[in-house]
């Protein structure tokens, strides 16, 4: 989608992707990752996600990376936290003991940035890339994450017409074309989410880099 999408949704505060509530599909399936509290975990495309809150209480450090401004805002004031606001090449970045909130395009981010991270945790990042996008997002995941590291994927499907996206469609099919070269990929667990008043199947993914 195009920035400018993403920030009249931010302005107006049109947030249908959002939850109130910490994800269970990841408080069920983060624990199978086994990774050490202290580590640090990449939320890409976070939003205000409640699910940084809920790694932040489970003793992780956090880099969430969103489009708008308005999101690392909004977190941190329904979260009570004081951050450090400045400038970090292409990103205002906001920063506490625990988080680090890049504010900008995803695609900027390079390697080095993410030189320390020990997981990641995607749940609105690849569903809210339209199909050409999410080659090239997959492509640039790769480029970013060293080999051993693991991930928690979430993705969603619904019949033709059922959802105007966002949130995209991913298939188990596309999810093993994307990562199948690069991961061993897990399907941890099938069940069922609620988007738009619609009852979607959702599913979990363990990811893990080669």
């Amino acid at each position: 989608m195009e920035h400018q999408f993403w920030h009249e949704k931010w302005e107006a505060n049109d947030l249908a992707f959002h939850r109130e509530d910490f994800n269970p599909v990841l408080v069920d399936n983060w624990p199978v990752l086994d990774v050490p509290a202290g580590s640090r975990v990449f939320v890409p495309l976070c939003g205000k996600s409640r699910d940084m809150a809920w790694l932040m209480d489970q003793g992780y450090r956090v880099l969430g990376v969103e489009l708008s401004e308005i999101a690392a805002r909004s977190f941190l004031d329904e979260s009570g936290l004081d951050a450090r606001r400045d400038r970090d090449g292409p990103f205002v970045r906001y920063r506490t003991e625990q988080l680090e909130f890049l504010c900008g395009d995803f695609f900027s981010l390079d390697p080095e940035r993410l030189s320390d991270i020990d997981a990641v945790y995607d749940r609105a990042s690849l569903i809210a890339m339209a199909q050409d996008l999410r080659a090239q997002y997959a492509a640039h995941m790769k480029n970013l994450l060293r080999p051993g590291l693991q991930a928690l994927l979430i993705t969603l499907t619904y019949r033709d017409g059922e959802i105007n996206p966002p949130p995209f469609r991913v298939f188990r099919e596309e999810v093993e074309s994307l990562y199948d070269p690069w991961c061993d990929v897990e399907l941890l667990q099938e069940g069922e989410t609620e988007v738009k008043g619609i009852m979607c199947p959702q599913f979990a993914y363990r990811l893990r880099v080669r």
